[in-house]
């Protein structure tokens, strides 16, 4: 069984917190901490969505994006990079290499990474509380 979420993230502390999160909103997540791997395991089992860190080990992750994109299996997943490098042309290189989104690891990661896969329709929407008055 393929997972909902596959996470590719070098550094475990952080693939684990964004695990927890992304299972308490009710996804299946799996994980793995280089671009080599994640290229083989996404394109053997597709996930909906991979969520890609771009200083990974073995494949960078502009080129989990370019390999995950091009491949018929995967063609259509979300690609998210979720990384430190929020530079401008940073954020051009991924989008060229065909992400779905490029979010900067700050302290509105989690949020905007929640958003775009509410966005993405992977997560049903936030119910939206009745305004009485």
């Amino acid at each position: 069984m393929s997972s909902d979420i596959l996470i590719v993230e070098d550094s475990l502390t952080q693939a684990l917190r964004l695990k927890m999160i992304l299972e308490r909103e009710g996804l299946t997540v799996s994980w793995v901490p280089n671009g080599r791997v994640a290229v083989e395991l996404a394109t053997e089992k597709p996930p909906r969505a991979v969520i890609i860190d771009v200083n990974l080990p073995e494949l960078d992750g502009f080129k989990v994006c370019q390999a995950l994109r091009t491949h018929p299996a995967t063609a259509e997943a979300a690609l998210i990079l979720l990384t430190v490098r929020d530079h401008a042309q940073d954020t051009l290189t991924g989008l060229d290499a065909g992400a779905t989104a490029y979010i900067p690891k700050d302290d509105y990661a989690e949020a905007n990474l929640l958003q775009a896969l509410r966005d993405l329709a992977i997560l049903d929407p936030e119910p939206v509380e009745a305004s009485w008055g």
